[in-house]
């Protein structure tokens, strides 16, 4: 390649998570100046308040193409997304193909950049839960093993990859590029007035914030199954009466409370529609304690320093063990309300970063892009 050329690059994204992580990433090229970049969005999330609503607040300019694949099996999405997709790299031709995270897109993505032999890279790399019946981490394994630069997140990813039989050379340590969104939009976030909409702050002298919880659920493994939702949420109900727990509701999870007919469970909970980025970051940093399924708010409570409690028996992120800031409770209600209940009793301590997660990760990464391919 020649040494003044810019390198055509695909982005593509498609849910909530890929727009957090493509925002300081997109940043990145654009200083680096050696990229011609374009955005596609697949459509997996579509619904205003999970896409729009994060295109505004992220400052991401307007996808380049949004193919409008929207909701589906697990199968039929994919599959619609490849199909699409690989129409678009055919015509393109990008230098380069960047996917990020484990939604359904970015196996979609891989896979269309690797049947026409385009170069790719994956964002956060490597993590595994060693629990194959979460679609995640069969995009996770499957996109790792085509991809030829593998960016990783904590030392688990790259011991991962290797027993994988990935060459060391096609792997990077990075740090997590959620720190670099949070660096980026912390300022922005703290005007946000979501706490005063909620009652949960006062403006005087000194604003005063009382304590209250956050909890989120997405998963598939935790909302299609009506056993196990039912656990969290007693779980969690039980916990309410002692801290306040706001619930911002995904659509998925909203779809299944009324369809298992559990609306009567989240009594007692606080009910939002989904938040946009800016209000769910203010909201999330004075929480006194988040309960989730999400791997992504386990990464971003660890760098707030807020107590977390992951609603699930394994998790990826083991960086955020490791550091103090998360906890396993599973679904289990007498363990999710003696544990939270153990950790309102007591101060919060500070959970040290785990290594890289400074803020620099997209600058990183496009430093490595640049190196090789150019």
């Amino acid at each position: 390649m020649k040494p003044n050329k810019r390198i055509k690059t695909a982005v593509v994204v498609g849910a909530r998570p890929n727009f957090v992580k493509a925002a300081p990433l997109l940043h990145a090229f654009a200083q680096g100046r050696r990229f011609e970049v374009y955005l596609i969005h697949t459509g997996q999330h579509y619904d205003p308040e999970m896409s729009d609503i994060f295109f505004r607040d992220l400052r991401l300019k307007p996808p380049d193409i949004n193919l409008g694949v929207a909701s589906g099996s697990h199968a039929e999405q994919t599959g619609e997304i490849l199909k699409r997709l690989g129409r678009v790299l055919e015509l393109w031709r990008p230098e380069l193909v960047v996917v990020v995270g484990d939604v359904n897109s970015t196996l979609a993505g891989a896979l269309a950049a690797r049947k026409l032999n385009l170069p790719l890279a994956h964002v956060e790399a490597g993590l595994r839960s060693f629990d194959r019946t979460m679609p995640e981490e069969i995009n996770r394994l499957l996109t790792d093993a085509i991809s030829d630069y593998l960016f990783t997140t904590e030392e688990s990813g790259r011991r991962n990859l290797l027993r994988e039989g990935i060459r060391g050379e096609q792997i990077f340590f990075v740090g997590n590029i959620m720190v670099d969104a949070l660096e980026m939009f912390a300022p922005v976030a703290r005007r946000s007035d979501i706490l005063a909409r909620l009652g949960f702050s006062r403006n005087g002298h000194r604003q005063q914030i009382a304590p209250y919880a956050v909890l989120t659920l997405h998963r598939a493994a935790t909302v299609d199954d009506r056993t196990s939702l039912a656990r969290v949420l007693e779980g969690v109900t039980r916990l309410a009466p002692r801290i306040p727990t706001v619930f911002p509701v995904h659509p998925r999870t909203r779809v299944r409370l009324q369809e298992f007919r559990m609306e009567e469970a989240v009594t007692g909970l606080r009910l939002l529609e989904p938040l946009g980025y800016l209000d769910f970051l203010r909201a999330l940093k004075s929480a006194r304690l988040v309960l989730t399924d999400s791997g992504g708010i386990q990464a971003e409570a660890a760098v707030l320093g807020v107590p977390c409690l992951t609603l699930r028996d394994r998790t990826e992120h083991l960086a955020t063990l490791e550091c103090g800031a998360n906890t396993l409770v599973g679904t289990d209600p007498q363990r999710i309300v003696s544990v939270a209940a153990g950790m309102l009793a007591r101060d919060p301590a500070r959970p040290e970063r785990p290594p890289l997660w400074d803020g620099q990760t997209a600058r990183r990464i496009v430093n490595v892009l640049q190196e090789n391919l150019t």
